[in-house]
């Protein structure tokens, strides 16, 4: 069909029919979700009123979407309020994605029972993708189901309509799981992937609405743990919008989630004289002196100089601000400080922040003026609504503000003047100051306000600074240049420290600065233990820029390389020649000699992709996880193999599959790769092996054994799923650890298969960036650590230290052991049996 050819609707259903004027709700009257018509009906069975797809239909069938093939989309509402009945009433007589004829029966349903139990049986028809149309039938008019009733003219659609086109749909009702509801970091995520989409988008919580691409308005909304939430969306996209943004919230926006969850007991902190409580930010110590910090007063002229000139001026703060913001990102890519400066980087564009400084503007005040005063506003709105996360997040807000404030101003930041081994006080600190730091001089914070879950305290952590938050308001008499002792693990700042204490703080710190040194002088030595012994240790990388800096730092290869870094935070997949062209870069940068393990995709459950529409999972930890999803979606898969054939040659290419526990999971992705070699004419196959993640594949090593050229075990799963422990758990996290004897049972097991069949072994998990486990992991037979870059030198270094027959002895003694904490204690042990040996020969 030409797509500019006028098109007929046929009626839905017999009845009268109505200008939408006479809806009695808001919603459809006002046309927010599109324009069309409304009958008052006297059948009992939705027809269709033309041919298309069914895009949506609502379980509980009280709405349905059709979309016929040049893209016009038809949205039909059964009644008003029906969606309260939860079906009851309803039967759907078609399913999503089935293609239907112009008038074939969709739902039929229950004049009487709706009329009794819903607020109208009053039946909306829509033109959600926007068309211009005419009506052929007369208000008031009585029409028959099958008549025409609209002529659309799909070639005339006006511009404004193509802007805000809407269809009335609605996700399912979830309920919130995230601890602490939708605070800034996972609002900020919810906002940013809706923002992806062109439909209008609405977060509902009972009665109240929130703009979904408003972190503010989601904000606002005060959600906790438990609400009932619904997403609604209108718009050419809004089905995909629904689906995206309802895995979101299902899996925590970014944030791991549980069902269950305690109330914990604030900690009230009780100082004395010489000792002031709080409570622990990031642990560790530091002996200093007291540096009291503060930001200046900024002067702000009310009146504008013409409305203008000062969205102009407004305008210049934002884009300079993001810019800077932009630049902080990329410096902390891959780290907690980046998630945080993305979520600033949301609120510089955050439509309710904006629309109040836009309408002060217009009233003839200052940019700096309007800005600050919808900064400040909705900083005490987060204030006053009495709850805590709230509070903090209030802190990023005034950061935001005062940061485009001073652009607008041309007030330039003024580095803080510190002196050495600096213990600063303050009030509060920004994100900003926290992340920007001179650590060659900072050793501790120590802040009244703000708590363990601030955005400070993410940063103090990833810097290494020992922090204390909560303390007493005393804090800030205390006068520059007093000297002392931080102890951020008890949670206490010593004001008048024994010297027994200080030198212990300053020895542990002195050590570990000088081993720290060392390590790095002596990164490009091979892991190779005393007694002859090599070791592999390889890196955990996510972009070629991790990967440079792993070869910086004495990185053999890559052990494993998260190729879902590809694919995330966009709202589109990567284009096959983006991906082949970073695997590339990658590749060679490695060089013919070393070896680049990629795995496979590993989204799906606990990492949804926008682009990729997947169920909500009760379990997503047990459900379409990595090689379950790509052999579930076998062309993505095919296109990712493609990518990754590239770089064949330019690198000793190894490819990984994740999530595997059963065999014919591996023979059907061997398949696929030997097809995809095969058409980009490869003689030889790229080495396949398999994460050992899951009991069952770990169980059944040798069995997989001949199937694979490696093994690589991400003992993070392993642990939880050997445990049945959620590693994130607030409650069990220190419990679902991976020195537990079972899991190291499990990676003996995969080693003792592996070697048996003359493959090698690699551990890319957490546990191997751990340098107490280092004996245990070689003295099991582990021939690779894949290990965060950070750590390469340390991880070297331990291995350098030990020696393989006294590892394969402590390796049989926590075996038998019972516990973790055992495992811990005896590694300890031997560790500092291990350093002191290694002292004397060194000396």
């Amino acid at each position: 069909m030409n797509p500019s050819q006028p098109v007929e609707l046929l009626a839905p259903l017999s009845g009268m029919l109505l200008a939408l004027d006479q809806v009695p709700d808001p919603v459809f009257s006002s046309r927010m979700l599109g324009d069309g018509v409304c009958i008052d009906p006297t059948s009992q069975t939705l027809c269709a009123p033309l041919a298309g797809v069914i895009s949506n239909i609502q379980d509980s069938g009280h709405a349905v979407s059709v979309t016929d093939d040049n893209g016009v989309q038809v949205l039909m509402h059964i009644g008003l309020d029906t969606v309260n009945l939860a079906g009851k009433g309803f039967t759907r007589l078609v399913e999503e994605g089935r293609r239907v004829t112009a008038g074939q029966p969709l739902i039929e349903f229950d004049a009487d029972y709706v009329a009794l139990n819903a607020r109208s049986l009053l039946t909306l028809m829509l033109v959600v993708s926007g068309e211009p149309f005419v009506v052929l039938a007369a208000q008031g008019e009585m029409i028959e189901e099958g008549r025409p009733v609209l002529r659309l003219s799909p070639g005339e659609a006006a511009a404004d309509s193509i802007e805000e086109p809407g269809s009335a749909l609605f996700s399912k009702p979830l309920t919130l799981l995230n601890a602490h509801g939708l605070h800034a970091r996972p609002a900020a995520v919810l906002a940013q992937a809706a923002k992806g989409f062109s439909s209008s988008i609405y977060l509902h919580k009972q009665t109240q609405s929130a703009n979904a691409k408003s972190l503010v308005a989601i904000m606002a909304l005060q959600t906790v743990q438990g609400d009932t939430l619904q997403v609604s969306a209108a718009g050419e996209d809004a089905q995909a919008a629904i689906r995206a943004l309802s895995a979101l919230l299902a899996e925590g926006c970014g944030e791991t989630v549980v069902t269950a969850a305690e109330p914990v007991e604030p900690v009230t902190p009780v100082s004395s004289a010489a000792l002031l409580r709080g409570i622990c930010a990031s642990p560790g110590s530091a002996f200093g002196q007291v540096v009291q910090v503060g930001e200046p007063e900024l002067e702000i002229t009310e009146a504008g100089t013409g409305e203008a000139a000062e969205r102009d001026a407004l305008m210049r703060g934002l884009l300079a601000a993001n810019e800077a913001l932009q630049r902080l990102q990329a410096d902390a890519a891959g780290s907690a400080q980046a998630d945080i400066f993305r979520a600033h980087q949301e609120l510089l564009e955050d439509p309710t922040l904006l629309e109040q400084a836009h309408l002060l503007l217009a009233k003839g005040k200052s940019a700096a003026f309007a800005w600050n005063s919808a900064t400040a506003a909705t900083a005490r709105l987060f204030l006053g609504l009495g709850n805590t996360l709230l509070a903090e997040r209030a802190a990023d807000l005034s950061d935001v503000g005062r940061r485009v404030l001073k652009l607008i101003l041309g007030v330039e930041d003024r580095a803080w003047v510190l002196p050495a081994q600096a213990i600063l006080i303050a009030e509060q600190l920004t994100p900003s100051q926290t992340a920007n730091l001179d650590t060659s001089k900072v050793l501790g914070l120590v802040t009244v306000g703000g708590g363990a879950t601030s955005h400070v305290a993410i940063l103090a952590r990833a810097l290494g600074i020992p922090a204390l938050c909560g303390a007493p308001a005393d804090v800030l008499t205390l006068a520059d240049g007093t000297q002392v002792l931080l102890d951020a693990d008890r949670g206490e700042l010593h004001l008048e420290p024994d010297q027994a204490d200080i030198d212990h703080s300053r020895a542990a710190r002195e050590r570990q600065g000088v081993r720290r040194q060392r390590e790095v002088a002596e990164a490009a030595l091979a892991a190779v233990t005393r007694d002859g012994h090599h070791v592999d240790v390889t890196a955990n990388v996510a972009s070629l820029q991790e990967v440079e800096q792993s070869l910086v730092l004495g990185g053999e290869g890559v052990g494993l390389l998260r190729s879902e870094f590809l694919y995330l935070d966009r709202n589109r997949a990567p284009s096959p020649a983006e991906q082949a062209g970073t695997y590339r870069a990658i590749a060679r940068a490695l060089g013919a000699e070393r070896n680049l393990v990629v795995r496979t995709l590993d989204v799906g459950g606990d990492k949804p992709l926008a682009y990729v529409p997947m169920d909500a999972e009760t379990n997503p930890f047990l459900g379409l996880r990595g090689i379950r999803l790509c052999l579930e979606r076998p062309e993505l898969l095919r296109e990712q193999l493609r990518a990754i054939l590239a770089c064949a040659g330019l690198a000793r290419l190894h490819i990984m599959l994740p999530m595997v526990s059963l065999l014919s999971e591996l023979h059907l992705a061997r398949k696929v790769l030997e097809e995809e070699a095969r058409a980009l004419g490869l003689s030889e196959l790229p080495k396949l092996g398999i994460m050992i993640e899951v009991p069952s594949a770990a169980l059944m090593a040798d069995v997989f054994a001949p199937h694979v050229d490696f093994f690589s075990i991400g003992t993070n799963d392993l642990t939880q799923y050997t445990l049945a422990m959620d590693r994130d758990h607030p409650r069990l996290a220190s419990q679902a650890d991976s020195f537990h004897p079972a899991v190291l049972r499990l990676i003996a097991t995969t080693v003792k298969a592996a070697h048996a069949h003359g493959k090698w072994v690699g551990v890319c998990g957490a546990l191997a960036s751990e340098t107490l486990a280092a004996p245990v992991l070689i003295g099991l037979g582990v021939d690779e650590l894949s290990v965060s870059v950070p750590l390469i030198p340390s991880i070297k270094a331990t291995v350098r230290e030990l020696d393989l027959a006294d590892c394969q002895i402590i390796a049989r003694q926590v075996l038998g052991l019972e516990e973790a904490g055992q495992v811990r204690e005896a590694l300890r042990l031997y560790h500092a049996a291990t350093v002191e040996t290694s002292s004397v020969v060194e000396h």
